[in-house]
């Protein structure tokens, strides 16, 4: 595999919340910011309900990163992950990128270190790696084509017979896919922290308590979750299937802060967040809960944590997501 390795930068220091004057209003100082320095701020849908609030655009995270692009904006704020931030740097290399808290992670991020998925790919010369969006840009660059959970079937549909597949990082999505196509495809070990602990316990339980409810669930999910789902998609489809479907209450397997969209888009329904079994609050993603409205304005104000990304892995990670659009 020959691909740019990526340079490490020191991590930057955790934001100093003590900066921080308590007599100012916020979400005031964070509305002023933006229009002062020409920022967009991006939030996905698994934020706290303050930020998504104060968000110009909210949603999944190549599509914010795209909405981006439709912006004359000097600075992107991308309330979300780390990987997602990178995304948006790469389509847009021209902005500076900033997000919340740099330690902002994600679990299949971590599973799935650059030199582990290139020692993987040499082990399957000529095979096609099929990569989540999920991943560093480092692991973008070793992949051939990047794919989100809305457009992975069709793009796994694409590939010739006979051509093997690498899917990677996230193996409950891989083997949703794989059920779906009847592709067979070698899969990274990797799994989303919070769609593991879904519980099928407590989904009996709640299908038991509330017969006539819809389940709608995400297939970053374990097969034991999604055999009882009516509608498995992305967080938008999600969104989309529990606004729109015929029903007046859903069972909503994916993290629950998407709930709040749904209230808002048709708050005449009722939406109720599958939990784990054992009592935590499991089904909150703690990397997306890193970001609050403190360091968001401090992210504003200072203007960093930046991304910032070599051209030449820029160029290579922008690559394979070039050929989702183009496939997709």
């Amino acid at each position: 595999m020959s691909a740019p390795s990526p340079i490490v930068f020191p991590r930057p220091a955790p934001p100093d919340l003590s900066s921080i004057d308590a007599r100012l209003d916020l979400e005031e100082e964070i509305s002023r910011l933006k229009k002062e320095k020409r920022a967009v701020l991006l939030a996905h849908y698994y934020q706290e309900e303050e930020i998504q609030d104060l968000a110009d655009f909210v949603g999944d995270s190549l599509d914010l990163s795209r909405r981006a692009q439709e912006t004359d904006a000097r600075l992107i704020a991308f309330a979300g992950v780390r990987f997602m931030a990178e995304t948006a740097k790469i389509l847009n290399p021209t902005r500076k990128v900033v997000l919340p808290d740099y330690e902002a992670g994600c679990s299949l991020e971590n599973s799935c270190p650059p030199e582990m998925f290139r020692a993987w790919r040499e082990q399957h010369p000529g095979a096609v790696s099929l990569t989540y969006i999920n991943c560093s840009a480092a692991v973008k660059a070793l992949s051939d084509i990047i794919v989100t959970s809305s457009n992975a079937e069709k793009i796994v549909r694409s590939i010739p017979p006979g051509k093997e597949i690498l899917f990677a990082p996230d193996r409950h999505l891989g083997a949703f896919l794989v059920k779906k196509t009847g592709r067979p495809m070698t899969l990274w070990p990797g799994t989303c922290i919070v769609h593991e602990q879904f519980s099928e316990r407590e989904m009996l339980r709640l299908k038991a308590q509330y017969p006539d409810a819809l389940v709608a669930a995400h297939p970053e999910c374990p097969e034991g979750i999604l055999k009882y789902a009516d509608h498995v998609g992305s967080t938008r489809s999600i969104l989309q299937f529990a606004t729109t479907a015929a029903g007046k209450r859903f069972l909503i397997a994916t993290e629950e802060g998407i709930i709040h969209q749904m209230r808002k888009l048709a708050p005449d329904r009722e939406y109720i967040a599958l939990p784990p079994d054992n009592g935590c609050r499991c089904n909150e993603c703690p990397f997306m809960k890193l970001n609050t409205i403190e360091k968001l304005y401090l992210c504003l104000r200072d203007e960093r944590p930046e991304i910032v990304l070599p051209e030449e892995l820029r160029k290579a990670a922008e690559k394979p997501l070039l050929k989702m659009l183009e496939l997709s």
